[in-house]
């Protein structure tokens, strides 16, 4: 159940920022942050079984990430790859062309889904049950992101990780991507003291989760400037555990 916090143009300099924690089965093969696309200048995590990914960005400066919903029946493996679908959306010059381009997709083609992309103007959330997909705007201000509705209080997890992010937002706090800001952004995603939410069918709730065959396997702030330039950190395992490391975004993007 990974979380997902993003930031849509509440900082002048950094109009979207993603703070995330990706919780994913250990048997599961993944690569870190790499050049997945050349030709469209795509860089984030690789699924190594299905080719997709969950987050990324491009060189024009737009993040999508793929989170999967919460659902009762087990996803149908003959379904197409929803990470695919994150990859194709990374393909599109910008966010406004990329909702255009989620709209002509079938829904039954996916399990359930929630889909993020945002870039300097614009930044929306597709929310496919699997047989009907709505799309929303976001307004500027913190969102955020997990296996159930966006923004979803009902769930503990997120109505107490909510007040965390958003506490960013007030008194003066540090500016981003400052040391003390992504200081302040880890301490949250490697908490496990959060509420449990009684509807989760296992695995626990805390931001930073640990079992012994599902847990956090990485985590990733990302910043975008006014320039549509890049800042991207990573930590290939929990975040309690490991610490961020600058992501080569901007070189692999410079490469012919």
């Amino acid at each position: 159940m990974c979380t997902l916090a993003v930031y849509v143009r509440t900082f002048p300099e950094f109009p979207v920022i993603v703070a995330a924690n990706r919780d994913e089965f250990f048997s599961r093969p993944t690569s870190p942050p790499l050049l997945l696309d050349s030709e469209s200048g795509i860089f984030g995590g690789r699924d190594d079984v299905a080719g997709g990914t969950w987050l990324a960005v491009n060189r024009l400066g737009v993040v999508a990430a793929l989170l999967n919903r919460r659902t009762e029946q087990p996803p149908d493996p003959t379904r197409q790859s929803r990470g695919q679908l994150c990859l194709a959306m990374l393909r599109e010059p910008s966010a406004e062309a990329a909702r255009a381009a989620i709209t002509e997709q079938t829904p039954e083609r996916y399990n359930p889904f929630n889909l993020l992309v945002a870039d300097g103007r614009h930044a929306w959330i597709a929310t496919n049950h699997g047989a009907a997909m709505t799309v929303a705007d976001l307004d500027p201000g913190l969102h955020l992101i997990t296996n159930l509705d966006l923004n979803d209080l009902t769930c503990p997890r997120i109505a107490s990780s909510y007040q965390l992010f958003a506490a960013l937002l007030r008194s003066d706090p540090p500016k981003p991507p400052t040391t003390e800001f992504r200081s302040r952004l880890r301490a949250i995603l490697s908490a496990h003291d959060t509420q449990l939410d009684p509807r989760s069918p296992g695995f626990g709730n805390s931001l930073c989760l640990h079992s012994a065959q599902y847990g956090t396997r990485s985590s990733s702030l990302i910043f975008l400037d006014a320039a549509r330039r890049w800042t991207y950190f990573h930590a290939n395992e929990p975040p309690c555990r490991s610490d961020y490391h600058l992501q080569p975004v901007t070189e692999c993007f410079s490469r012919p």
